[in-house]
């Protein structure tokens, strides 16, 4: 089952066209990176399907329910962390959740167990501080706890590692990744590293269409070439790999590379060998998203 599916959406801001006809399917128990540069037009898709912003054109359905502009009952199934999160600072971290139970119209005693879950869950079950002393990835898992306070069946995350120094990044990542047995994530992003590191499907939003999507996994098996790198112990050793094979590129001070496969390496290593050349490593070429969405937007 799709979780979300968008289908030919329009979106206009006076003369500028920011959405072209965009076509996206969200599988449901997926962690799914959806990319694009600043200003691509990420956000103008999430709050479409958040029933926030009026569609120029397209269908949006979210567990299989049309989403309407203004009439928002999609939103049930929904959890949001917008990019920069806000809060009532002088509350805690229980007392911010139990407000929002109670806003949901959920239970006393289902308030209090799902907040204790959750923010253990998030690395907030021993704080209780007042929210104006958090850090902003303080902030950032808060922010993801009180969007899966409603068990939603879509987690939606604007931009939510932006701005943050390399361990707050890591922490939400890890959160994103604990709670894909609770609920399928989509998150925007711009940081194709992160995409990498956690994301089972992605998506590439460029010119106001979706230029690439699929499976992580599926995209750079299909986007594999046949190249490799020898990194030698000296420079002197990459001079006489180069003057041997003419068609191979430098890369930095000691390593080539080459293209080829299996035939290819073992012509490699036969030269090495008898030349007794010092090598350090020899290595596939791994194909990146960073690579593959350089070839498509270029």
């Amino acid at each position: 089952m799709n979780v979300l599916e968008i289908h030919s959406l329009e979106k206009r801001f006076g003369d500028k066209r920011v959405l072209c006809g965009l076509d996206m399917i969200v599988p449901e128990g997926s962690v799914f990176g959806f990319v694009g540069r600043n200003g691509a037009g990420k956000t103008t898709t999430m709050k479409s399907v958040l029933g926030l912003l009026r569609p120029d054109g397209g269908e949006i359905f979210v567990a299989g329910e049309a989403v309407k502009f203004g009439q928002t009952p999609t939103n049930r199934h929904i959890g949001y962390l917008p990019d920069v999160p806000e809060f009532y600072a002088f509350m805690t971290p229980r007392e911010y959740l139990q407000l929002c139970g109670e806003c949901m119209n959920m239970e006393e005693k289902e308030i209090r167990s799902r907040s204790e879950e959750l923010l253990e869950l998030v690395g907030l079950g021993s704080e209780n501080h007042r929210i104006k002393g958090f850090s902003r990835g303080m902030k950032q898992r808060l922010g993801v706890a009180q969007a899966l306070l409603g068990s939603p069946k879509l987690l939606i995350c604007d931009e939510p590692t932006s701005a943050l120094d390399p361990i707050g990044r890591r922490e939400i990542l890890d959160v994103l990744i604990s709670v894909r047995e609770r609920t399928t994530v989509l998150f925007s992003t711009h940081v194709l590293s992160d995409v990498e590191s956690i994301c089972t499907d992605v998506a590439l939003l460029e010119g106001g269409r979706i230029a690439m999507q699929g499976a992580v996994s599926e995209l750079k098996r299909a986007g594999r070439r046949e190249e490799f790198r020898a990194e030698m112990l000296v420079a002197d050793s990459a001079e006489e790999l180069l003057e041997a094979f003419p068609d191979a590129v430098r890369e930095g001070r000691v390593t080539v590379a080459f293209s080829g496969g299996e035939e290819r390496i073992f012509e490699v290593l036969s030269f090495i060998g008898a030349n007794k050349l010092p090598l350090r490593k020899i290595e596939r070429a791994e194909t990146s998203l960073e690579s593959l969405f350089a070839e498509v937007i270029k």
